[in-house]
């Protein structure tokens, strides 16, 4: 079985490292913490003023590479590796990649370990990548295959429970991908 795991908001603490640098830039500006959140792009949330702010944030040096590790995803990848799965880091960059590109990996060594670096993905259509399941947090992925190969099952987040689909965290990823 082959599985592919988002990195942003699935492995790596996205929305944690958002929210800390923009508190502590913004102390007096309107922030949405992330059980309030419920909109994908972090952007859509905040009023047309402050967007031009979350972009800064996003784009700035060090903001992927220094994003904390989801607490139990490392243990997770580890344990469908051992259970002998080929498990992929299936992510997108953004659009201005200056930093983004080069900090996803420096992420993935630093906190997977350098095999896994040889295992990133990086690609804007994921629909196009051949694997039996997709876990991410985007409620909805399109692309060039209207149809994908894999089955997306959505990492839970605030902001994805509109979507109608099976969904977990890496407390229950066993049971909800029905292993062991």
């Amino acid at each position: 079985m082959r599985i592919l795991i988002d990195m942003d908001g699935v492995i790596a603490d996205f929305d944690g490292e958002f929210l800390l640098r923009w508190r502590a830039r913004h102390p007096d500006k309107l922030y949405v913490p992330l059980e309030e959140r419920t909109t994908f792009y972090v952007k859509d949330q905040y009023p047309d003023e402050l967007k031009s702010l979350v972009a800064e944030i996003l784009v700035e040096p060090t903001f992927f590479r220094d994003m904390l590790p989801v607490s139990g995803a490392k243990d997770a990848l580890d344990e469908m590796e051992k259970m002998g799965f080929e498990v992929f880091i299936c992510t997108s960059p953004l659009s201005t990649y200056k930093n983004c590109v080069l900090e996803k990996y420096e992420w993935v060594e630093k906190y997977l370990g350098s095999a896994w670096v040889e295992r990133i993905i990086l690609t804007k259509d994921k629909t196009i990548i051949n694997a039996d399941i997709l876990i991410d947090d985007k409620p909805t992925l399109t692309g060039v295959e209207s149809i994908p190969k894999w089955e997306h099952i959505l990492y839970d987040r605030p902001y994805n429970r509109v979507a109608n689909r099976r969904r977990m965290t890496w407390d229950n990823w066993k049971e909800v991908m029905t292993i062991g």
